[in-house]
């Protein structure tokens, strides 16, 4: 170890001090990416009977190419062929902040890193959802490239090698891999005729003349993605953003899961329709499989996903002058074990999200 680094145990005792308010943007930020997903696996279900629906969806929805190397196949975890839990990593990628406005390669180096990152573990009995939102800034080992942060594998090696990453990390398989592009929230907003959502605090976002009143009002398009990035307009900035996100996702799955949305096929089609386009699947992750998926979670409540982000170890400042945040290897070493043993459930109860 580098003798420069911080002690590991000294930063375990100091977690519970560190970036409370920077935990709770990154973990709205993953609700985000997390709702979209849940929500077009949901509704692909409800309206699994349209093949026109699952069409749509398969022709406008793009394929993430998983072109990994013989080594990287190589050394990729052994899945037991008796377990039936499933594991997705949500990639999530907001092109408006790219400002060479290509679109982020999926299977190679990119120029961009993902500034959300999620391992969605389904257990064998489909009986909960449990969505963990790993910290993009965590040092890491990323193989062939030494420690590095663990968005770095994206651009390093694409999606293969944050895949690698990952399950090198946890030693645990990942069976899909779902990338989203933010914009798509603005597509969804607007299929959904606006999403009605009650403002705190009026404002007008930054270098725009989008004016949020206070009171009642009903977000659509580019305005509903303005008003869930907007944190220059508040004192508190990040503090208010994540309110305003809140209240935007819940409005939002809201309408989208509620009755008069599912039992209508053309508001179906018109969601996965506007939306599909911004969200990449591997090429075993098509509307059939998603179909089978959703039916089988169909007891899930959405509204109460089980959602947590990985613990980290405190923070330093790593040799290259970047502020890192340390891995917990505890927490690894627990989750790991979870996942392998499909018991996230006990994981979960032992060790429950900060609000």
């Amino acid at each position: 170890m580098n003798s420069k680094e911080p002690n590991q145990a000294v930063f375990e005792s100091r977690s519970a001090q560190f970036g409370a308010a920077r935990r709770k943007k990154k973990r709205v930020r993953a609700i985000l990416l997390a709702v979209m997903s849940v929500v077009v696996v949901a509704v692909l279900a409800a309206g699994y009977y349209l093949f026109n629906l699952q069409h749509a969806f398969n022709s406008k929805s793009n394929t993430v190419a998983l072109n990994f190397t013989p080594e990287q196949e190589q050394a990729r975890p052994v899945k037991d062929p008796d377990d039936g839990s499933m594991n997705i990593l949500l990639i999530g990628v907001d092109h408006a902040d790219d400002d060479s406005g290509q679109s982020a390669a999926l299977d190679g180096p990119v120029s961009q890193r993902s500034d959300s990152m999620m391992l969605v573990h389904i257990p064998e009995d489909r009986s909960q959802i449990y969505i963990m939102s790993t910290v993009r800034d965590m040092y890491v080992e990323i193989p062939g490239q030494g420690k590095n942060k663990l968005n770095a594998a994206v651009s390093f090696g694409g999606v293969p090698l944050l895949i690698q990453t990952l399950e090198g990390m946890l030693d645990t398989k990942v069976d899909h891999v779902a990338m989203i592009d933010f914009d798509g929230f603005k597509e969804l907003s607007t299929a959904l005729g606006g999403v009605k959502v009650d403002n705190d605090i009026p404002f007008t976002a930054h270098n725009t003349d989008y004016f949020y009143p206070a009171g009642e009002i009903v977000l659509e398009g580019d305005r509903a993605l303005r008003f869930v990035r907007e944190r220059k307009s508040f004192a508190d900035g990040d503090y208010q953003r994540v309110a305003n996100q809140r209240k935007f996702i819940s409005a939002a799955a809201g309408q989208m899961l509620s009755s008069d949305t599912l039992a209508n096929p053309g508001k179906l089609y018109e969601i996965v329709d506007k939306v599909s386009p911004y969200l990449s699947f591997d090429s075993g992750f098509d509307a059939a499989t998603m179909v089978g998926l959703g039916l089988q979670l169909k007891k899930v409540d959405t509204k109460n996903l089980a959602m947590f982000t990985m613990p980290t170890a405190g923070s330093f400042t790593s040799a290259d002058g970047q502020s890192v945040e340390l891995p917990s290897e505890r927490a690894i070493e627990q989750i790991s074990h979870a996942l392998k043993t499909d018991t996230m459930d006990q994981y979960f109860k032992e060790h429950p999200p900060e609000e």
